[in-house]
């Protein structure tokens, strides 16, 4: 092929090699028509499965880890409570000593 190919000779070929294609896959098929439909929605179905296990699963791990989360959150919170009235009762004694 040459540089100086038009846009038009590209098409042609191209159209070509699609109806060339398409005829071979029609001729070579491994299964009908039927067939292949109900291979495709099986597949889809199974697809659709997995994806919606998949969810899920990642939502559960995602609601485990908020709990984490707010268990971690409430134990800080504890903490510094517990610190602060430490520290207030350190300054209340220190108070009284002075």
């Amino acid at each position: 092929m040459s540089d100086d190919m038009n846009v038009a000779d590209k098409t042609v070929y191209f159209l070509l090699g699609a109806a060339i294609g398409g005829a071979a896959a029609l001729l070579l098929a491994p299964r009908s028509g039927a067939e292949t439909r109900k291979l495709i929605v099986t597949k889809a179905r199974e697809g659709a499965d997995a994806v919606s296990s998949r969810t899920k699963a990642a939502a559960g791990k995602a609601l485990d880890y908020v709990e984490q989360g707010k268990e971690i959150l409430q134990q800080q919170r504890e903490q510094l409570a517990a610190a602060f009235e430490a520290g207030k009762q350190a300054y209340q004694e220190e108070k009284e000593k002075a």
